[in-house]
């Protein structure tokens, strides 16, 4: 093997760095993508009949119960979701629930027509300040 000159090795760096910028830009375009389609997967209609979500409510629940818990995160969602970006939700504000889009409004809905008759109780609050900006948003539904 040829020992290479410093300017060898300077050029040799500047190529490993290169494909490293390379590499990560790709993987952040990707990481992208998937978020927006995911954000966009979150604002349409799930299109889930009340007994399909409440077997999957069941079953969060029952293992939450088994694992000694009054409640438990059924869903989590990023702010940009809500119409204020989270704003009434992150403030408590009166009437936060209409702010909800997508998933997130399903989610409020059904427990408004099936689970509040039950007993339950939903709480959506700002889980991560990525930043110091308010992030996502916990869906927590508790029974006791």
């Amino acid at each position: 093997m040829k020992l290479l000159t410093v300017k060898e090795l300077q050029a040799r760096i500047a190529e490993v760095e290169g494909a490293k910028a390379s590499a990560a830009l790709k993987a952040q375009h990707a990481e992208d993508e998937e978020k927006r389609a995911l954000l966009e997967r979150l604002t349409k209609p799930s299109g889930l009949s009340d007994d399909e979500v409440m077997e999957k409510a069941s079953i969060i629940i029952n293992r939450a119960v088994e694992n000694g818990q009054m409640s438990v995160q059924v869903f989590r969602f990023p702010h940009s979701l809500c119409s204020d970006n989270g704003r009434a939700i992150n403030q408590a504000e009166a009437g936060w629930e209409a702010t909800l889009t997508g998933i997130p409004r399903e989610i409020y809905d059904f427990w408004k027509r099936q689970l509040q008759p039950r007993g339950y109780h939903i709480r959506y609050e700002t889980i991560n300040y990525p930043g110091g900006m308010p992030g996502d948003v916990g869906i927590i539904l508790s029974w006791g």
